[in-house]
Protein backbone atom coordinates (compact mmCIF):
# COMPACT_ATOMS: atom_id res chain seq x y z
CA UNK A 1 0.00 0.00 0.00
CA UNK A 2 2.61 2.02 0.62
CA UNK A 3 4.75 1.65 -2.58
CA UNK A 4 1.25 1.97 -4.23
CA UNK A 5 1.15 5.56 -2.34
CA UNK A 6 4.81 6.43 -3.46
CA UNK A 7 4.21 6.01 -6.83
CA UNK A 8 0.83 7.72 -6.95
CA UNK A 9 2.17 11.00 -5.48
CA UNK A 10 5.62 10.36 -8.14
CA UNK A 11 2.99 10.93 -10.63
CA UNK A 12 1.13 13.53 -9.03
CA UNK A 13 4.19 15.41 -8.71
CA UNK A 14 5.21 15.70 -12.16
CA UNK A 15 4.36 17.86 -14.50
CA UNK A 16 2.15 17.95 -17.88
CA UNK A 17 4.97 18.33 -20.16
CA UNK A 18 7.03 15.91 -18.14
CA UNK A 19 3.93 13.88 -18.34
CA UNK A 20 3.79 14.34 -22.06
CA UNK A 21 7.16 13.61 -22.26
CA UNK A 22 6.51 10.24 -20.83
CA UNK A 23 3.57 9.51 -23.35
CA UNK A 24 5.23 10.25 -26.20
CA UNK A 25 8.03 8.02 -25.47
CA UNK A 26 6.10 5.12 -24.52
CA UNK A 27 4.48 5.85 -27.90
CA UNK A 28 7.86 5.31 -29.63
CA UNK A 29 8.35 2.04 -27.68
CA UNK A 30 5.34 0.92 -28.02
CA UNK A 31 6.15 1.67 -31.91
CA UNK A 32 9.48 0.20 -31.91
CA UNK A 33 7.71 -3.31 -30.61
CA UNK A 34 4.62 -3.12 -33.32
CA UNK A 35 7.46 -2.53 -36.71
CA UNK A 36 9.76 -5.60 -34.56
CA UNK A 37 6.92 -8.00 -35.03
CA UNK A 38 7.56 -10.55 -37.67
CA UNK A 39 3.93 -9.56 -38.66
CA UNK A 40 5.38 -6.07 -39.94
CA UNK A 41 8.05 -6.94 -42.41
CA UNK A 42 8.19 -8.61 -45.58
CA UNK A 43 8.97 -12.33 -45.67
CA UNK A 44 13.05 -12.90 -45.52
CA UNK A 45 13.34 -9.32 -43.86
CA UNK A 46 15.51 -8.81 -40.79
CA UNK A 47 15.74 -5.20 -39.87
CA UNK A 48 18.62 -4.36 -36.76
CA UNK A 49 16.92 -2.64 -34.32
CA UNK A 50 19.00 0.54 -34.65
CA UNK A 51 16.69 1.07 -38.14
CA UNK A 52 13.47 -0.02 -36.33
CA UNK A 53 13.95 2.47 -33.23
CA UNK A 54 14.80 5.28 -36.08
CA UNK A 55 11.81 4.64 -38.27
CA UNK A 56 9.41 4.37 -35.18
CA UNK A 57 11.07 8.05 -33.49
CA UNK A 58 10.61 9.29 -37.10
CA UNK A 59 6.74 7.94 -37.45
CA UNK A 60 5.86 9.58 -33.72
CA UNK A 61 7.46 12.81 -35.00
CA UNK A 62 5.85 12.47 -38.24
CA UNK A 63 9.33 13.63 -39.85
CA UNK A 64 9.70 11.04 -42.69
CA UNK A 65 13.32 10.05 -42.74
CA UNK A 66 14.68 6.32 -43.01
CA UNK A 67 17.11 4.45 -42.95
CA UNK A 68 15.44 1.60 -44.64
CA UNK A 69 13.20 1.80 -47.66
CA UNK A 70 9.56 1.30 -46.01
CA UNK A 71 7.92 0.00 -49.26
CA UNK A 72 10.71 -3.24 -49.66
CA UNK A 73 11.07 -3.58 -45.82
CA UNK A 74 6.87 -3.91 -44.44
CA UNK A 75 4.30 -5.80 -44.73
CA UNK A 76 1.08 -4.76 -45.64
CA UNK A 77 0.46 -4.67 -41.80
CA UNK A 78 3.90 -3.06 -41.06
CA UNK A 79 2.50 -0.28 -43.38
CA UNK A 80 -0.99 0.07 -41.92
CA UNK A 81 0.98 0.11 -38.41
CA UNK A 82 2.90 2.90 -39.44
CA UNK A 83 -0.14 4.99 -40.89
CA UNK A 84 -1.42 4.63 -36.97
CA UNK A 85 1.48 5.48 -35.41
CA UNK A 86 1.73 8.57 -38.05
CA UNK A 87 -1.60 9.24 -36.71
CA UNK A 88 -1.02 9.23 -33.01
CA UNK A 89 2.23 11.83 -34.06
CA UNK A 90 0.54 14.25 -35.74
CA UNK A 91 -3.18 14.70 -34.46
CA UNK A 92 -1.18 14.51 -30.90
CA UNK A 93 -1.31 11.27 -27.96
CA UNK A 94 -3.46 13.67 -26.13
CA UNK A 95 -6.04 14.46 -28.51
CA UNK A 96 -6.85 10.75 -29.95
CA UNK A 97 -6.46 9.57 -26.19
CA UNK A 98 -9.01 12.15 -25.42
CA UNK A 99 -11.46 11.07 -27.80
CA UNK A 100 -11.34 7.38 -26.43
CA UNK A 101 -11.64 8.16 -23.22
CA UNK A 102 -15.28 10.01 -24.54
CA UNK A 103 -16.12 7.07 -26.79
CA UNK A 104 -15.63 5.08 -23.18
CA UNK A 105 -17.67 7.39 -21.22
CA UNK A 106 -14.86 8.42 -18.94
CA UNK A 107 -14.74 12.27 -17.48
CA UNK A 108 -12.06 14.69 -18.59
CA UNK A 109 -10.70 15.84 -15.38
CA UNK A 110 -8.35 18.89 -14.61
CA UNK A 111 -4.91 17.39 -15.08
CA UNK A 112 -6.11 15.51 -18.44
CA UNK A 113 -7.28 18.82 -19.68
CA UNK A 114 -3.84 20.45 -18.61
CA UNK A 115 -1.74 17.14 -20.84
CA UNK A 116 -4.01 18.61 -23.43
CA UNK A 117 -3.21 21.88 -23.61
CA UNK A 118 0.44 21.20 -23.34
CA UNK A 119 0.07 18.79 -25.84
CA UNK A 120 -2.00 21.30 -28.39
CA UNK A 121 0.60 23.94 -27.69
CA UNK A 122 -2.54 26.10 -26.23
CA UNK A 123 -2.45 28.51 -23.22
CA UNK A 124 -5.82 28.03 -21.82
CA UNK A 125 -7.90 24.93 -20.41
CA UNK A 126 -10.82 26.67 -21.41
CA UNK A 127 -12.47 24.87 -24.27
CA UNK A 128 -10.04 22.31 -25.01
CA UNK A 129 -11.95 19.21 -25.00
CA UNK A 130 -14.10 21.26 -27.57
CA UNK A 131 -10.92 22.05 -29.31
CA UNK A 132 -9.52 18.61 -29.57
CA UNK A 133 -12.91 16.89 -30.75
CA UNK A 134 -13.23 19.53 -33.58
CA UNK A 135 -9.04 19.07 -34.41
CA UNK A 136 -9.83 15.32 -34.76
CA UNK A 137 -13.00 15.90 -36.74
CA UNK A 138 -11.76 18.18 -39.29
CA UNK A 139 -8.27 15.86 -39.45
CA UNK A 140 -10.58 12.32 -40.29
CA UNK A 141 -12.79 14.68 -42.71
CA UNK A 142 -9.70 15.70 -44.75
CA UNK A 143 -8.58 12.18 -44.43
CA UNK A 144 -11.68 10.89 -45.73
CA UNK A 145 -11.58 13.00 -48.38
CA UNK A 146 -7.88 12.29 -49.68
CA UNK A 147 -8.02 8.68 -49.37
CA UNK A 148 -11.00 9.04 -51.62
CA UNK A 149 -9.96 10.72 -54.37
CA UNK A 150 -6.95 9.42 -54.38
CA UNK A 151 -7.63 5.54 -53.97
CA UNK A 152 -10.31 5.96 -56.99
CA UNK A 153 -7.75 8.10 -59.14
CA UNK A 154 -4.85 5.76 -58.37
CA UNK A 155 -7.12 2.79 -60.08
CA UNK A 156 -5.69 3.91 -63.23
CA UNK A 157 -1.56 3.65 -62.22
CA UNK A 158 -2.00 0.26 -59.79
CA UNK A 159 -3.36 -3.03 -61.23
CA UNK A 160 -5.62 -3.70 -58.32
CA UNK A 161 -8.47 -2.00 -56.34
CA UNK A 162 -6.40 -3.16 -53.52
CA UNK A 163 -3.15 -1.55 -54.07
CA UNK A 164 -4.65 1.54 -55.23
CA UNK A 165 -6.46 2.40 -52.35
CA UNK A 166 -3.43 1.06 -50.30
CA UNK A 167 -1.49 3.44 -51.85
CA UNK A 168 -4.68 5.96 -51.31
CA UNK A 169 -4.58 5.05 -47.85
CA UNK A 170 -1.18 5.33 -46.66
CA UNK A 171 -0.12 8.69 -48.99
CA UNK A 172 -3.33 10.54 -47.30
CA UNK A 173 -2.12 9.63 -44.13
CA UNK A 174 1.17 10.79 -44.91
CA UNK A 175 0.72 14.24 -46.44
CA UNK A 176 -1.91 15.49 -44.06
CA UNK A 177 0.16 14.54 -41.01
CA UNK A 178 3.58 15.91 -42.67
CA UNK A 179 4.55 12.16 -42.36
CA UNK A 180 6.81 12.15 -45.25
CA UNK A 181 6.93 8.52 -45.73
CA UNK A 182 5.61 7.02 -48.53
CA UNK A 183 5.34 2.93 -50.25
CA UNK A 184 5.92 3.60 -53.92
CA UNK A 185 9.33 3.21 -53.27
CA UNK A 186 10.59 6.95 -54.53
CA UNK A 187 8.53 9.10 -52.77
CA UNK A 188 5.94 11.11 -55.53
CA UNK A 189 8.83 11.60 -58.20
CA UNK A 190 6.39 8.76 -60.21
CA UNK A 191 3.59 11.54 -60.06
CA UNK A 192 5.99 14.36 -61.33
CA UNK A 193 4.15 15.15 -63.93
CA UNK A 194 0.25 14.46 -62.94
CA UNK A 195 -0.80 17.65 -60.99
CA UNK A 196 -3.69 16.73 -59.71
CA UNK A 197 -1.96 14.15 -57.39
CA UNK A 198 1.06 17.17 -56.94
CA UNK A 199 -1.82 19.74 -55.71
CA UNK A 200 -3.98 17.36 -53.58
CA UNK A 201 -0.90 16.69 -51.56
CA UNK A 202 0.14 19.70 -51.69
CA UNK A 203 -3.26 21.03 -49.96
CA UNK A 204 -3.21 17.58 -47.47
CA UNK A 205 -0.04 18.95 -46.36
CA UNK A 206 -0.97 22.47 -45.75
CA UNK A 207 -3.90 20.91 -43.70
CA UNK A 208 -1.62 19.77 -41.82
CA UNK A 209 0.83 22.08 -41.66
CA UNK A 210 -1.21 25.50 -41.15
CA UNK A 211 -2.21 25.01 -37.28
CA UNK A 212 -5.53 23.00 -35.81
CA UNK A 213 -6.65 26.92 -34.76
CA UNK A 214 -6.40 28.14 -37.87
CA UNK A 215 -7.99 25.60 -39.42
CA UNK A 216 -11.20 25.75 -36.40
CA UNK A 217 -11.47 29.20 -37.39
CA UNK A 218 -11.75 29.12 -41.35
CA UNK A 219 -14.17 26.26 -40.53
CA UNK A 220 -16.62 28.70 -38.43
CA UNK A 221 -15.80 31.42 -40.45
CA UNK A 222 -17.15 29.13 -43.10
CA UNK A 223 -20.68 27.71 -41.21
CA UNK A 224 -21.04 31.40 -40.13
CA UNK A 225 -24.46 33.59 -40.66
CA UNK A 226 -22.62 36.77 -40.02
CA UNK A 227 -19.12 36.68 -41.97
CA UNK A 228 -19.06 40.61 -41.89
CA UNK A 229 -18.73 40.94 -38.43
CA UNK A 230 -16.69 37.78 -37.99
CA UNK A 231 -13.00 38.72 -36.45
CA UNK A 232 -10.05 36.41 -37.05
CA UNK A 233 -7.44 36.05 -34.14
CA UNK A 234 -4.29 37.53 -33.92
CA UNK A 235 -2.68 33.81 -34.69
CA UNK A 236 -5.10 33.32 -37.66
CA UNK A 237 -3.74 36.31 -39.23
CA UNK A 238 -0.06 36.06 -37.94
CA UNK A 239 0.28 32.45 -38.98
CA UNK A 240 -1.43 32.55 -42.12
CA UNK A 241 0.16 35.17 -43.10
CA UNK A 242 3.63 34.00 -42.64
CA UNK A 243 3.07 30.14 -43.66
CA UNK A 244 1.73 31.09 -47.09
CA UNK A 245 4.56 33.96 -47.45
CA UNK A 246 6.81 31.27 -47.21
CA UNK A 247 5.34 29.30 -49.32
CA UNK A 248 5.39 32.11 -52.23
CA UNK A 249 9.13 33.01 -51.32
CA UNK A 250 9.83 29.71 -51.51
CA UNK A 251 8.94 28.83 -54.49
CA UNK A 252 10.63 31.93 -55.81
CA UNK A 253 13.78 31.30 -54.53
CA UNK A 254 14.45 26.82 -54.93
CA UNK A 255 13.35 28.33 -58.95
CA UNK A 256 16.03 31.10 -59.23
CA UNK A 257 18.67 28.94 -57.01
CA UNK A 258 18.31 26.64 -60.10
CA UNK A 259 16.83 28.40 -63.14
CA UNK A 260 19.70 27.80 -64.62
CA UNK A 261 20.60 23.95 -63.53
CA UNK A 262 17.78 21.45 -62.94
CA UNK A 263 14.67 23.65 -64.04
CA UNK A 264 16.76 25.05 -67.39
CA UNK A 265 14.82 23.96 -70.51
CA UNK A 266 11.35 22.73 -68.55
CA UNK A 267 8.29 24.34 -69.48
CA UNK A 268 6.47 27.14 -67.28
CA UNK A 269 4.51 24.86 -65.68
CA UNK A 270 6.73 22.22 -64.97
CA UNK A 271 8.93 24.98 -62.99
CA UNK A 272 6.15 25.99 -61.15
CA UNK A 273 4.46 22.88 -60.14
CA UNK A 274 8.53 21.56 -59.45
CA UNK A 275 9.12 24.67 -57.24
CA UNK A 276 5.72 25.45 -55.57
CA UNK A 277 5.86 21.69 -54.30
CA UNK A 278 9.21 21.70 -52.84
CA UNK A 279 8.45 25.25 -51.19
CA UNK A 280 5.59 23.30 -49.18
CA UNK A 281 6.84 20.07 -48.68
CA UNK A 282 9.90 22.34 -46.59
CA UNK A 283 7.36 23.60 -44.38
CA UNK A 284 7.16 20.24 -42.79
CA UNK A 285 5.99 17.95 -45.65
CA UNK A 286 9.11 15.55 -46.62
CA UNK A 287 7.48 14.55 -49.89
CA UNK A 288 9.32 14.96 -53.26
CA UNK A 289 8.40 15.11 -57.06
CA UNK A 290 12.13 15.50 -57.62
CA UNK A 291 15.52 14.07 -56.24
CA UNK A 292 16.68 17.22 -54.46
CA UNK A 293 20.11 15.91 -54.34
CA UNK A 294 19.97 16.88 -58.14
CA UNK A 295 19.49 20.61 -57.23
CA UNK A 296 22.21 23.44 -56.52
CA UNK A 297 24.69 23.46 -53.21
CA UNK A 298 22.90 27.19 -52.94
CA UNK A 299 19.55 25.28 -52.83
CA UNK A 300 20.05 23.02 -50.41
CA UNK A 301 21.48 25.92 -47.74
CA UNK A 302 17.96 27.99 -48.92
CA UNK A 303 15.93 24.68 -48.39
CA UNK A 304 17.14 24.16 -44.90
CA UNK A 305 16.51 27.44 -43.66
CA UNK A 306 12.56 27.28 -44.52
CA UNK A 307 12.72 23.42 -43.30
CA UNK A 308 14.53 25.54 -39.61
CA UNK A 309 11.81 27.96 -39.75
CA UNK A 310 9.14 24.47 -39.68
CA UNK A 311 5.34 24.42 -39.98
CA UNK A 312 2.71 26.79 -37.61
CA UNK A 313 2.16 26.17 -33.84
CA UNK A 314 -0.57 23.48 -32.96
CA UNK A 315 0.13 21.36 -36.22
CA UNK A 316 1.48 18.37 -37.23
CA UNK A 317 4.65 20.04 -38.12
CA UNK A 318 8.08 20.52 -36.58
CA UNK A 319 11.12 23.48 -36.49
CA UNK A 320 11.06 27.30 -34.57
CA UNK A 321 7.31 27.46 -36.11
CA UNK A 322 6.13 30.72 -38.12
CA UNK A 323 4.88 32.60 -35.78
CA UNK A 324 8.35 32.29 -33.61
CA UNK A 325 10.04 33.52 -36.98
CA UNK A 326 7.68 36.49 -37.72
CA UNK A 327 7.38 37.70 -34.23
CA UNK A 328 11.33 37.37 -34.25
CA UNK A 329 11.82 39.68 -37.55
CA UNK A 330 9.07 41.74 -36.59
CA UNK A 331 10.71 43.18 -33.51
CA UNK A 332 13.90 43.04 -35.25
CA UNK A 333 12.79 45.59 -37.69
CA UNK A 334 10.64 47.25 -34.80
CA UNK A 335 13.95 47.62 -32.98
CA UNK A 336 15.70 49.14 -36.24
CA UNK A 337 13.27 51.56 -36.43
CA UNK A 338 13.67 52.88 -32.86
CA UNK A 339 10.30 51.12 -31.51
CA UNK A 340 9.62 49.08 -28.49
CA UNK A 341 5.90 47.64 -28.43
CA UNK A 342 5.62 45.08 -30.77
CA UNK A 343 2.15 45.59 -33.07
CA UNK A 344 0.69 43.44 -35.42
CA UNK A 345 -2.67 44.16 -37.59
CA UNK A 346 -3.69 46.64 -35.08
CA UNK A 347 -3.01 44.34 -31.98
CA UNK A 348 -0.18 44.71 -29.74
CA UNK A 349 1.75 41.04 -29.21
CA UNK A 350 2.33 40.27 -25.66
CA UNK A 351 5.79 40.48 -24.06
CA UNK A 352 5.66 37.03 -23.19
CA UNK A 353 5.78 35.64 -26.33
CA UNK A 354 8.22 37.94 -27.49
CA UNK A 355 10.53 36.24 -24.84
CA UNK A 356 8.88 33.07 -26.16
CA UNK A 357 10.03 33.45 -29.39
CA UNK A 358 13.46 34.90 -28.85
CA UNK A 359 14.20 31.84 -26.82
CA UNK A 360 12.87 29.07 -29.14
CA UNK A 361 14.87 30.89 -32.07
CA UNK A 362 18.03 31.07 -29.67
CA UNK A 363 17.84 27.57 -28.34
CA UNK A 364 17.04 25.91 -31.72
CA UNK A 365 20.05 27.76 -32.95
CA UNK A 366 22.21 26.07 -30.12
CA UNK A 367 20.78 22.72 -30.79
CA UNK A 368 21.37 23.27 -34.21
CA UNK A 369 25.13 24.29 -34.33
CA UNK A 370 25.96 21.27 -31.81
CA UNK A 371 24.21 18.73 -33.73
CA UNK A 372 25.79 20.09 -37.18
CA UNK A 373 29.49 20.20 -35.23
CA UNK A 374 29.15 16.67 -33.66
CA UNK A 375 27.96 15.18 -37.29
CA UNK A 376 30.55 16.88 -39.08
CA UNK A 377 32.89 14.93 -36.72
CA UNK A 378 31.76 12.03 -36.78
CA UNK A 379 30.72 11.78 -40.73
CA UNK A 380 32.78 11.88 -43.99
CA UNK A 381 29.97 13.92 -45.71
CA UNK A 382 30.02 17.72 -46.74
CA UNK A 383 28.84 20.05 -44.48
CA UNK A 384 25.98 21.04 -46.60
CA UNK A 385 24.76 17.87 -46.53
CA UNK A 386 25.12 17.73 -42.68
CA UNK A 387 23.33 20.87 -42.68
CA UNK A 388 20.17 19.71 -44.53
CA UNK A 389 19.82 16.65 -42.72
CA UNK A 390 20.12 18.18 -39.33
CA UNK A 391 17.68 20.92 -40.48
CA UNK A 392 15.20 18.43 -41.69
CA UNK A 393 15.19 16.10 -38.95
CA UNK A 394 14.70 18.99 -36.83
CA UNK A 395 11.78 20.47 -38.33
CA UNK A 396 10.46 17.11 -38.88
CA UNK A 397 10.49 17.62 -42.96
CA UNK A 398 12.15 14.21 -43.82
CA UNK A 399 13.49 15.45 -47.01
CA UNK A 400 17.28 13.80 -46.92
CA UNK A 401 20.13 14.15 -49.91
CA UNK A 402 20.18 10.29 -49.31
CA UNK A 403 22.77 9.97 -46.61
CA UNK A 404 20.33 9.00 -43.61
CA UNK A 405 21.00 5.22 -44.45
CA UNK A 406 24.82 5.49 -44.34
CA UNK A 407 25.37 7.19 -41.41
CA UNK A 408 26.67 5.94 -38.40
CA UNK A 409 24.82 5.11 -34.90
CA UNK A 410 25.63 7.87 -32.53
CA UNK A 411 24.80 10.38 -35.46
CA UNK A 412 21.23 8.54 -35.91
CA UNK A 413 21.00 8.98 -32.16
CA UNK A 414 21.44 12.92 -32.73
CA UNK A 415 18.68 13.24 -36.01
CA UNK A 416 16.45 10.76 -33.61
CA UNK A 417 16.86 13.23 -30.90
CA UNK A 418 16.22 16.30 -33.14
CA UNK A 419 13.32 14.86 -34.31
CA UNK A 420 11.67 13.82 -31.07
CA UNK A 421 12.51 17.99 -30.03
CA UNK A 422 10.92 18.89 -33.17
CA UNK A 423 7.51 16.98 -32.48
CA UNK A 424 7.29 18.01 -28.55
CA UNK A 425 8.51 21.96 -29.18
CA UNK A 426 11.76 23.29 -27.83
CA UNK A 427 9.26 24.99 -25.18
CA UNK A 428 7.87 21.89 -24.05
CA UNK A 429 11.44 20.51 -23.59
CA UNK A 430 12.73 23.03 -21.77
CA UNK A 431 10.31 23.34 -19.35
CA UNK A 432 10.47 19.24 -18.41
CA UNK A 433 13.80 20.90 -16.63
CA UNK A 434 12.26 24.36 -15.29
CA UNK A 435 12.05 24.20 -11.45
CA UNK A 436 9.26 25.38 -9.69
CA UNK A 437 9.16 29.34 -9.52
CA UNK A 438 10.53 30.70 -6.34
CA UNK A 439 8.81 33.97 -5.23
CA UNK A 440 10.54 37.13 -5.56
CA UNK A 441 10.91 38.66 -2.34
CA UNK A 442 14.04 40.53 -2.81
CA UNK A 443 14.48 43.08 -5.67
CA UNK A 444 17.80 44.21 -6.68
CA UNK A 445 19.07 47.98 -7.99
CA UNK A 446 19.05 48.01 -11.96
CA UNK A 447 22.01 48.89 -13.92
CA UNK A 448 23.01 48.83 -17.38
CA UNK A 449 25.61 46.68 -19.33
CA UNK A 450 26.90 48.25 -22.92
CA UNK A 451 25.19 45.69 -25.69
CA UNK A 452 26.87 45.80 -29.52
Amino acid sequence: MKLYNRKKNWLHQLKPVQMLFIFYFALVIISTMLLSLPISQQEGVDLPFIDVLFTAVSAVSVTGLSTISIADSLSTAGIIILAVIMQFGAVGVMAIGTMIWLILGKKIGLKERRLIMTDQNQSSIEGIVRLTKQVVFIFLFFELIGFLLLGTYFLQYFPNAKEAYLQGFFGTVSAISNGGFDITGNSLIFFQKDYFVQSANMLLIIVGAIGFPVLIEVKEYIVSKKKRKFRFSLLTKVTSTTYFLLIAIGALGIYLFDFRNYFAGLTWHENLFYALFQSVTTRSGGLATLDVSQLTEENHLFMSILMFIGASPSSAGGGIRTTTFALVVIFMITYIRGGKGIHVFRREVHEEDLVKAVTVTFMAILIFVASVFVLSIVEDFSLSQIIFEVTSAFGTVGLSLGITAELHTISKIILMMLMFIGRIGILTFLFMFAAKKPKERIRYPKERISIG
